[in-house]
C-alpha cells in the first residue's frame, strides 16, 4: 500500500486496483478509516473528530492530486506523494 502522505501522526495511503468509488485509507493512532476524494468525507470506519478536520482539510487541498493518484493506483502505477498538512 503505497504512501502518499504523512502529517501530525496521520498516515495516509491508497490502495491498487482498490474498489470505487475514488477515496484513500487513513491510519491514526490505530484508527483506520477510508475517506472519498469527491466529494472528501468518511466513507468508513472511524477516526477522532479532531483527525476527521485535518484529514478533510488536507485532502480538499490535494483532491487534484488524489484523483490523479486515483487513475494511477487502478493501473497499478507509481503514485505521487503530496504534501503534508502544515
Amino acid at each position: 500500500m503505497p504512501e502518499i502522505s504523512r502529517f501530525f501522526g496521520i498516515v495516509v495511503y491508497m490502495y491498487w486496483r482498490d474498489h470505487e468509488p475514488a477515496h484513500f485509507h487513513v491510519d491514526y493512532s490505530g484508527q483506520k478509516a477510508e475517506i472519498a476524494i469527491d466529494p472528501v468525507g468518511l466513507l468508513k470506519g472511524k477516526l477522532s473528530p479532531k483527525a476527521v478536520a485535518l484529514v478533510t482539510e488536507w485532502a480538499a487541498i490535494h483532491q487534484k492530486e488524489l484523483l490523479e493518484d486515483w487513475e494511477l493506483a487502478k493501473n497499478k502505477q507509481p503514485l505521487l506523494k503530496s504534501e503534508p498538512l502544515r
